[in-house]
């Protein structure tokens, strides 16, 4: 007679992270797995950005591989839950509607990938605007100076898609929480935006405003630049964000 599975609750579930010699355990649809033998889940991390000890069906659906992966690794026991634990929409404040938690439920897709597929364009385009005046300043070709103005329009239309995408990202994972390097990103982005904006609105005004760079002039030059550290900064806590920074661990 086969031995029956045990059944963990969620506390439970988090004593197995992989930390301290600990088993290595996830769940999915219900199912505990033990992927201690996992060369990817050394240390209780995977991809240093999933942590065992956890229910990951979410994560899990909108992998890159298939489900079929877990077969590889046996089931230890099922997840059980509290009768009396609310579900998600209606325990936590800033929690999704019923209808659109049910649409990602059936379209993972949609609940992290609109934001990242989009937010390298703005980056790559802002990042070419100082560089762009930077050559048109020290050479003088005029097609530099346009180049840059066509990449200002650009990151500035795209960064109308970035940030309403980012909000909807920052609400679906994070229910919406105070997070510091979420609020750095916002905080900064809206301050690029309207630099750029104000950049592209005053070359609309004075197409020689880049060519004689005196007086106040100099306040474009700077303002240009300025976006410069600004989308660095964005992009480097949307990359903490995606890769947390973990202390290594030394086993592996």
């Amino acid at each position: 007679m086969a031995e029956e599975l045990r059944k963990f609750t969620v506390e439970e579930l988090k004593e197995f992270n992989g930390e301290n010699g600990k088993p290595v355990y996830i769940a999915y649809k219900g199912r505990v797995i033990d992927v201690t033998g996992s060369k990817m889940w050394r240390g209780g991390s995977h991809m240093k950005r999933h942590s065992a000890g956890a229910d990951l069906t979410a994560e899990i659906a909108q992998a890159p591989h298939g489900i079929d992966v877990l077969d590889r690794y046996p089931q230890v026991g099922t997840l059980i839950r509290d009768t009396e634990e609310q579900p998600r929409t209606e325990a936590m404040p800033g929690a999704l509607p019923a209808p659109l938690e049910r649409f990602l439920q059936r379209h993972p897709f949609f609940q992290r990938h609109p934001h990242p597929m989009t937010v390298h364009f703005p980056i790559v385009f802002l990042m070419c605007v100082p560089l762009f005046t930077l050559l048109y300043l020290a050479t003088g070709l005029q097609g530099f100076e346009i180049t840059a103005l066509n990449c200002l329009a650009a990151g500035l239309f795209f960064c109308l898609v970035v940030i309403p995408t980012g909000f909807f990202t920052w609400w679906v994972n994070y229910m919406a929480r105070p997070h510091l390097p979420v609020t750095i990103k916002i905080v900064v982005s809206l301050v690029m935006f309207l630099d750029g904006l104000a950049v592209l609105i005053w070359r609309l005004l004075d197409p020689t405003v880049a060519t004689h760079v005196t007086g106040l002039n100099v306040l474009y030059l700077i303002l240009i630049l300025l976006l410069l550290p600004m989308v660095v900064v964005v992009a480097s806590y949307g990359a903490i964000l995606t890769f947390p920074l973990h202390k290594r661990d030394k086993s592996q």
